[in-house]
């Protein structure tokens, strides 16, 4: 592998705790396609890891609770013809849904009021528009 796969921080995918399977990929490909096992799944335990902070690990799993089939998340990576690169690929997707999924919350948003010279106008503007299409009317025409 190419190194280890930061989260955030100084808080790494631990190689120890990621479970790989291979198996071959569907879709289209040359005579090779049948006989190598490219398609990459990835599996990493997160009810049980300790490479977590408690409070990111508790944050990860409320995010990803969707995603989790018995507290692992699964990731699977074959849109490349090498199993290395598609190795690559699943690792660094692993890592970007945990940064992801353990990010702190967004701040809320503020409401800011709109300002009345902002306001005024725009029923200004609204008011001369009706005016111009009434004034289109063919029933003074007559």
């Amino acid at each position: 592998m190419s190194g280890p796969y930061v989260i955030r921080g100084s808080v790494v995918l631990p190689e120890a705790e990621l479970v790989w399977r291979f198996s071959r990929s569907s879709g289209p490909g040359g005579q090779h396609v049948n006989t190598s096992d490219s398609q990459v799944e990835l599996r990493f335990d997160l009810d049980k890891t300790q490479a977590l902070p408690p409070v990111w690990k508790e944050h990860a799993l409320e995010r990803l609770a969707g995603r989790l089939v018995d507290g692992v998340l699964s990731v699977r990576a074959s849109e490349h013809r090498s199993q290395w690169r598609n190795r690559e690929t699943a690792a660094v997707r692993l890592a970007a849904l945990l940064a992801e999924a353990t990010a702190p919350p967004p701040k809320p948003r503020r409401k800011s009021r709109i300002p009345r010279g902002i306001n005024e106008r725009r029923l200004r503007e609204k008011k001369q528009r009706g005016e111009t299409k009434r004034g289109r009317s063919g029933r003074d025409w007559g």
